[in-house]
């Protein structure tokens, strides 16, 4: 089965908040809700991916001193295993804004599990809800 890997990043806000973004139309998962990040390309690190993704999809700049390793997941799709590092991240620079036209929720850790997710998101709210 193949593997792949997505980097995946909880950002939180000065309030403890967490941003969700939900996946758009035409995505397959579409409608869920997940943490922001994306694949990790060859030759890329899972921070130097989540550094990438932040710029494209959220418009913020990071850098990897402020990505601490939080979690991982690892989940079996009908077609793929997804494995995916989860980092933390309080500090950023700029306007976080859905720039591929993805709603954007910031959300309590208590409130998490009131968005439906990705099976290969739900066991990390218990960890986040532990760290926050």
């Amino acid at each position: 089965m193949k593997i792949v890997l997505v980097s995946a990043v909880a950002l939180i806000d000065p309030d403890g908040r967490v941003l969700l973004a939900q996946r758009p139309e035409g995505k397959s998962l579409a409608g869920l809700w997940e943490f922001p990040g994306g694949k990790v390309e060859p030759d890329e690190s899972p921070e130097a991916a989540l550094i990438r993704e932040l710029k494209e999809e959220l418009g913020i700049n990071t850098w990897q001193s402020c990505l601490a390793p939080l979690t991982f997941a690892s989940h079996s799709y009908d077609s793929f295993h997804l494995l995916m590092p989860l980092f933390a991240c309080r500090r950023w620079e700029g306007i976080v804004q859905g720039l591929e036209g993805q709603r954007l929720a910031w959300v309590k850790a208590e409130n998490l599990r009131d968005y439906p997710m990705p099976p290969a998101d739900i066991p990390l709210i218990p960890i986040l809800r532990e760290w926050i």
